[in-house]
């Protein structure tokens, strides 16, 4: 009896570990805590904005038809309009953070990441002295 008591008690510990584990494998501070899809999976398609902020008042209404795609391989594009413009982009700073390098109509820009999910990719860059802060959505 007191093996058995012994090794439920182990699996509890162990199962305890993991969950413990993988809460602070959470990279980003909005999450996600565990997927199974890479950084770059998740990155890769066309976002459109779902929030937009410049220093905390929010622009969104300004922004509706803003659409920015990334590909797996390592090319970024952005449509607005009648605007557009394009570039590549690359993880930086342990994943935590993508630069964006402009091509033709971009500006460079560090994105720090606040989450990243499958459906979901919020950012936000400084501009001089301003906060962007950008929800993404698929």
């Amino acid at each position: 009896m007191k093996s058995k008591l012994k090794i439920a008690l182990l699996l509890f510990v162990f199962a305890g570990l993991t969950i413990v584990e993988f809460d602070s494998c959470k990279k980003y501070p909005d999450g996600p805590s565990f997927t199974l899809r890479t950084r770059t999976h998740r990155v890769a398609g066309t976002w459109r904005v779902e929030n937009y902020k410049v220093n905390g008042t929010d622009y969104t209404s300004l922004v509706t038809d803003y659409t920015e795609t990334y590909s797996k391989d390592g090319n970024y594009s952005y449509s607005w309009g009648s605007l557009a413009g394009t570039g590549t982009w690359t993880f930086e700073n342990n994943d935590e953070e993508i630069q964006i390098s402009g091509v033709s109509n971009q500006d460079d820009h560090r994105l720090f990441i606040m989450k990243l999910e499958e459906k979901s990719f919020w950012y936000y860059y400084m501009d001089g002295s301003d906060r962007k802060e950008v929800h993404l959505i698929q």
